[in-house]
């Protein structure tokens, strides 16, 4: 039996039609609704495509569609480890069927995209520095899916997920990789610097977006807007003075800053036990209260994410959250990642915690969806990230007449000087 054969045999027993398939054409007036006649039409359209070799996927869409999936289910998820704190986010959650496959969506999308950068780096595509994130999937799209679209979002140089989950579209974002016009920062900006409504970069220097961060926090307090930021950072960022200068002006204003310590084990290329004094970095607040959250499981970051947006939004001041996590690249692609840890170490964490796949099985297991679902899904994202590579190789590049365009948001234009004072460019907002 085929795969396509066994989508409708499987399809029929759950739908119980085998018989009415069965029934010879003289005792079909027994079945003469409305209703079981056109879906004994569409049967038999998808049966007779399936069977003269031709899969038509709209057809198929309809027949998944058509299946007895569950429309949600009750998940336990791990406890969060507290700091400060008397309660924390629940231990149980209810995942729908529609969140389940928009979030698998999205994780998929970030993961072929960064596996995407990651060839188009190698064919010198894309050049300067470049930072990845797969592996980290569950915290980009769970962090998105407890916090509003008003809400803010700053992070370090690993910023390829949270552009995505922020709105912008993969093909701007590999345009901006290339350097391309249609890139979300018109090719100006490159891995490190780019931006969308709400959301703040893609910032080079570590740790220096935490500070940034506390001040969007300032500002969304002063405008009593009622929207709190997350400032995201990593392992390597958390020794950084600045951070904690920000803890503090943020604890004695109670400023609605959700500090984000995405903890992937390895500051560049040294581990954490080897940096850091202590590595309980849900604690480092001190006088902040803090949780240590599974980064790999979406459903965690997002109820720890939710949990902590209500504590700032009730004017309690800023939270904590470490997010245990893990990436499977190399720091940046300059680093082959395999110098510091063993091939062991990267392939153990892929086949047991990966984030994707634990969400595949959650939805698998509880009804959510099922394998042929997903198997579309996959081939629309693969589809989508493919014309978006093409499209990055094909746009054109800024002028440089561009090159100093939108130096300020609102100015009228002005001379900027270029590398000597023979070189003059305009600068327009």
């Amino acid at each position: 039996m085929t795969q396509h054969h066994h989508w409708v045999a499987l399809f029929l027993r759950q739908r119980g039609w085998a018989a009415i398939l069965k029934a010879p054409r003289n005792r079909w007036s027994r079945y003469r609704c409305a209703s079981c006649f056109s879906m004994r039409k569409m049967l038999a359209a998808v049966v007779s495509s399936i069977f003269s070799g031709v899969v038509q996927k709209p057809a198929l869409r309809g027949l998944l569609a058509s299946l007895n999936f569950s429309n949600d289910v009750t998940c336990d998820i791990k406890k969060c480890d507290l700091y400060r704190l008397e309660e924390g986010p629940p231990t149980s959650t209810v995942l729908t069927r529609e969140e389940a496959l928009k979030y698998y969506r999205a994780m998929q999308v970030i993961r072929r995209m960064e596996m995407k950068s990651d060839q188009m780096y190698k064919q010198k595509f894309i050049r300067g520095f470049c930072h990845l994130c797969d592996g980290q999937e569950a915290c980009c799209v769970g962090l998105e899916a407890g916090i509003n679209p008003t809400d803010h979002v700053i992070t370090s140089y690993r910023a390829h997920g949270l552009c995505y989950t922020r709105g912008l579209s993969v093909k701007s974002i590999l345009a901006e990789l290339t350097g391309r016009r249609g890139g979300c920062a018109k090719g100006k900006g490159g891995s490190m610097h780019m931006y969308a409504k709400n959301f703040y970069g893609g910032n080079g220097i570590v740790g220096a977006q935490v500070p940034l961060g506390a001040g969007v926090a300032f500002a969304c307090k002063y405008l009593e807007s009622g929207a709190v930021c997350l400032a995201l950072y990593g392992d390597g960022a958390a020794n950084q003075g600045q951070v904690a200068e920000a803890y503090n002006i943020s604890a004695l204003w109670k400023l609605p800053c959700v500090f984000i310590c995405e903890n992937n084990r390895y500051g560049m290329g040294t581990a954490i036990e080897r940096s850091a004094a202590s590595t309980e970095y849900h604690k480092r607040g001190n006088f902040i209260p803090g949780l240590r959250v599974n980064g790999m499981d979406i459903l965690c970051v997002r109820e720890a994410t939710k949990f902590a947006a209500d504590h700032c939004r009730s004017g309690k001041g800023p939270i904590l959250m470490e997010l245990q996590t893990y990436r499977y690249h190399g720091h940046s692609m300059s680093d082959p990642g395999v110098s510091y840890r063993s091939r062991e170490e990267v392939q153990n964490m892929r086949s047991k915690s990966d984030p994707i796949m634990l969400l595949r099985e959650r939805m698998i297991n509880n009804n959510l969806s099922n394998v042929e679902e997903l198997k579309e899904i996959d081939a629309d994202v693969k589809k989508e990230v493919e014309e978006a590579a093409q499209f990055a190789i094909t746009n054109p590049e800024p002028a440089l007449e561009e090159l100093a365009h939108h130096v300020y948001y609102h100015d009228p234009p002005f001379e900027v000087r270029g590398t000597n004072k023979w070189i003059k460019f305009k600068s327009v907002s």
